[in-house]
Order: structure tokens, then C-alpha cells, then sequence
């Protein structure tokens, strides 16, 4: 099983065109979150962009055979499209800064074989505390935890474990590792 691979084929075309068309977006909600290791499911991808109007949405959803259907008075922005249909356009982050300055809080994560911009989960739980629906109460404690041995990772020093070298008959030398 590759790793990150939480999206189809298409959905994983749709964000590559994004970045081929140097989009400026960052995933976010608890795709992220997946993204970044939390044990999290969630119906939807929540895409946040700078500017909708960016003509590079547009070319990289006819690439993909989406389309975009502007927002209405009763309807919010929203991508159509096999390969699209479950990304979701976030316009506003509850609880935090403006997109622009939410970029200094972006990870890049690998998917496949490009790296996707993802909202860091430390801003995903800030996010969900501002919104305070019984969904988000509901995984915060997943998401605190995940948080939690994250950090917990980063500062222990991962220090390689060292072998006896092989000596006395019969040992063969060890290839150092690449």
C-alpha cells in the first residue's frame, strides 16, 4: 500500500493539475488531518484556496473533466466532475487567520509522487474548537492525540541502533546501509 494514498487516482490528478497550474490552496478539515497520520475518516476534501478566481482552478478542472459552479444565494461554491464531486471549497476558516497568513502554518506531505500543501494539525484543531460542532468535539480528542505523539516524535532524538560488528568464524561482514 503506498503511503498517503487516501485519495482516488482522480482526485490525486485534480490536486496535481492544481499545482501544475501553480494554484495557491492548501487541504484542510480532517483530510489534513489523515494526511498527516491522525486515524481520522471523513466524507469530504476540504480544498481553501486564495482566490477562486484564479483562471488555473478552471484549466486544471477541464483537465480533469470538472467543473466549477459558482456560489447562489442558497448554494455555496462547488467543484462537479467524476474525480471532483468530493472536494468540498472552503471560503473561511473558523478561528483563524486569513489564508495568507495560515500559509506559514502549511506542510508539504507527499502523495505519491508530488507534495500536496496541508494545513498543519495544530491550525485544524484551533478550527474546530472556533467551530464547535458536536462532528468536530466528536474527533478532537483524536486529533490532540495525534497531535500529542507528534510532538512527542520530534523531540526524541532517533539515534540508529549500532550492531556488534561480527567477529569469530562463520561472521560475514554487514553492507553499511544506504
Amino acid at each position: 500500500m503506498r503511503r498517503n494514498q487516501i485519495f482516488t487516482e482522480r482526485e490525486a490528478s485534480f490536486l496535481r493539475e492544481l499545482l501544475r497550474e501553480k494554484v495557491d490552496f492548501m487541504i484542510v478539515g480532517l483530510s489534513a488531518a489523515a494526511l498527516q497520520g491522525a486515524p481520522v475518516v471523513t466524507q469530504d476534501i476540504d480544498l481553501w484556496f486564495r482566490d477562486l478566481c484564479t483562471p488555473g482552478i478552471r484549466r486544471a478542472l477541464r483537465r480533469v473533466g470538472g467543473s466549477y459552479i459558482p456560489p447562489t444565494a442558497m448554494t455555496p461554491p462547488m467543484f462537479e466532475g467524476d474525480g471532483v464531486n468530493l472536494f468540498d471549497i472552503v471560503v473561511h476558516m473558523h478561528g483563524l487567520a486569513a489564508f495568507e497568513k495560515e500559509k506559514a502554518n502549511v506542510l508539504q506531505v507527499p502523495l505519491g509522487r508530488f507534495k500536496v500543501p496541508v494545513l498543519s494539525l495544530s491550525r485544524i484543531i484551533e478550527s474546530k474548537k472556533a467551530t464547535n460542532r458536536e462532528k468536530d468535539r466528536l474527533v478532537m480528542k483524536v486529533l490532540t492525540d495525534s497531535l500529542r505523539s507528534q510532538s512527542a516524535l520530534r523531540k526524541t532524538p532517533c539515534k540508529a541502533a549500532r550492531r556488534p560488528a561480527p567477529t569469530g568464524r562463520g561472521a560475514s561482514p554487514r553492507r553499511p546501509r544506504p
